[in-house]
């Protein structure tokens, strides 16, 4: 088979097209032959030497999806023809096969295309994550996505508002805000607008949110504070800069006077708990949607 690989660290040229022995199942993995593959920003650090590297050569990708091709050992739950996606792969997803932890695989809901499929993983783990086992955030509570319409930034609107939470989204284009707006949230800001901030102070009557989702610490951090309820909570998901070090200045009384938090997540440090957790918590959201859907379709039959 074809897979992508990287010998050495640097810009996006490392990576080369070779040819490679197909993955071979053992127990409890299967081989998925990969249709569609989720591309994260941490494997664009780890490829060109910011992260930790890994042994080389070494294939990238932990998202993807496609059809089991292969089944090891004494697994069960799973058959060669399913439509899955993957949560994390053994072998690395930027290729035609991919090995997998059968529990690493998941099925493929009907109406979704593999390419969506794909973008589950890090992006719905990751907002979910941020939103609900870091953040606290619970259905009455107001959410700023600072930054809503990347891959997390969506995933995290759909999810805010289908647990019942008052979404505010920014985005820095017309189109980014309207896609925001499009997937649920309730308010989206421009970013890129002086005083935009205030904007959600009015939103709020005053109060601030309860919870910030924050892309781009570095930039935002210091102000994200000045929005906050009391008891608020600033989760931080992104970091640019040189390196992707860059620093933020803040004023701790921001935090003192508001007995508010400034927490980091990173998904690799979940536990198995909450790994658990998180992805029955996101077949419990795909299921709501497929009813949703079959729902609204019934009533619009009934319209007619």
């Amino acid at each position: 088979m074809q897979a992508i690989r990287i010998h050495t660290f640097g810009d996006p040229e490392v990576m080369q097209l070779e040819e490679v022995p197909d993955p071979q199942p053992g127990p409890a993995q299967v081989v998925v032959r990969v249709h569609a593959v989720g591309v994260n920003p941490v494997e664009t650090y780890i490829r060109s030497g910011i992260y930790p590297k890994p042994p080389t050569p070494y294939t990238p990708g932990n998202d993807g999806a496609g059809v089991i091709a292969a089944i090891g050992p004494d697994v069960q739950g799973v058959a060669v023809g399913d439509r899955v996606y993957i949560a994390g792969s053994v072998s690395g997803t930027y290729a035609e096969k991919s090995l997998c932890s059968a529990n690493r695989v998941h099925p493929l809901p009907a109406p979704a295309s593999f390419a969506q499929g794909a973008a589950i993983n890090v992006p719905y783990g990751t907002a979910y994550h941020a939103l609900f086992q870091r953040g606290h955030g619970v259905a009455g509570d107001s959410v700023l996505v600072h930054g809503a319409s990347g891959g997390v930034g969506i995933a995290a609107v759909q999810l805010a508002r289908a647990a019942g939470l008052t979404v505010i989204g920014t985005a820095g284009t017309e189109r980014g805000r309207q896609l925001v707006l499009e997937q649920g949230a309730h308010h989206a800001l421009d970013h890129t607008a002086q005083g935009y901030l205030d904007q959600v102070m009015s939103l709020t009557a005053g109060r601030g949110v309860d919870v910030i989702l924050e892309m781009l610490a570095n930039v935002n951090l210091g102000n994200d504070l000045n929005v906050l309820a009391r008891g608020g909570r600033v989760v931080t998901i992104g970091n640019r800069g040189p390196g992707n070090q860059g620093t933020a200045t803040i004023n701790p009384r921001a935090i003192m006077s508001r007995d508010a938090a400034i927490i980091g997540i990173n998904l690799g440090n979940a536990s198995e708990r909450e790994q658990v957790s998180r992805e029955e918590a996101l077949k419990r959201v795909k299921a709501f949607s497929k009813r949703k859907e079959k729902l609204v379709a019934a009533i619009r039959k009934g319209s007619h």
